[in-house]
């Protein structure tokens, strides 16, 4: 169980994540060895899952998602699907 964020906007043709990727904190929570955020890149923005196991990290990790967007697009939609 989380909270799933779809963060939507205009994505360049020529997308390359590397970066962006390259910049997410760990997604694993290792004393407990569980999954703290989850990703998708999609073809209209990306699909982000916070599984509420660290929130400090989650959130770091769903801000860089919405940076990546704004430096694409001037505005972005962030739903709850």
């Amino acid at each position: 169980m989380g909270i799933e964020y779809k963060i939507k906007f205009v994505m360049p043709m020529d997308f390359d994540p590397s970066a962006l990727l390259r910049k997410l904190p760990s997604p694993i929570e290792r004393s407990a060895m569980a999954e703290i955020y989850n990703y998708a890149v999609e073809s209209d923005g990306f699909y982000f899952v916070d599984h509420l196991v660290n929130r400090e990290i989650a959130s770091v990790a769903l801000r860089l998602f919405i940076d990546e967007a704004l430096t694409h697009s001037p505005s972005i939609q962030i739903i709850e699907p």
